[in-house]
């Protein structure tokens, strides 16, 4: 039987490096960032929604939807990032059911669900166990400043935009501290991994 593992984070947390660090151990992921960007593709519904809604001053000049300029609409405005959640969430969450019914159908020992709202979207309910990929205030800020080339205004309005990570850690299963070195975020993976009793699943 499978286990089914939310993992989760707040912006900037270091979340896709650990997907990452699983995928390379030949674990499946299903990652919902990902396939945001999918349903987002010209032609999709979520893409046509998403103009109508929006206008075409989101579109770059081929036509696809500037993430960006989309991104500073919404993130400044709660109305509307909930209307564009409305939109881009149903089609999300259908298609990653999908996947993982596949995934266990074949009786995989374990799927990941990488899902950055796992806990504001209360989808705790679609998987056994939870797990937090958490970083303090302060680096967590220098890394979305960094990483989205923003302001340490424009940072803080994205990283107010989700729930805090003290409430996060309330609810989540496990934490792994991901502030320090990539070795040291590791080392506290394979030990959650070997408490789970994965240790060899995907050998």
């Amino acid at each position: 039987m499978s286990i089914v593992i939310g993992l989760t984070g707040g912006i900037a947390s270091g979340k896709t490096t650990v997907a990452q660090w699983f995928i390379e151990k030949g674990w499946p992921v299903i990652d919902a960032d990902i396939i945001s960007r999918e349903v987002v593709q010209p032609g999709e519904v979520a893409y046509n929604a998403i103009v109508q809604q929006f206008g075409k001053r989101i579109l770059t000049e081929d036509g696809h939807i500037n993430r960006k300029k989309l991104g500073q609409m919404v993130f400044s405005d709660r109305e509307q990032r909930s209307t564009l959640n409305e939109i881009i969430h149903p089609t999300v969450r259908k298609r990653m059911r999908e996947q993982k019914e596949a995934l266990l159908a074949k009786n995989v020992p374990a799927i990941i669900l990488d899902i950055p709202l796992l806990f504001e979207n209360e989808r705790q309910k679609e998987v056994d166990t939870t797990l937090l990929i958490d970083v303090s205030a302060d680096v967590q800020l220098q890394r979305l400043m960094k990483r989205n080339d923003l302001t340490k205004e424009e940072a803080q309005q994205r990283i107010n935009a989700q729930m805090p990570l003290s409430e996060k850690r309330r609810l989540a299963d496990a934490c792994i501290d991901n502030s320090g070195s990539l070795d040291e975020t590791y080392r506290q993976l394979q030990a959650w991994v070997n408490e789970q009793g994965l240790t060899n699943a995907f050998l």
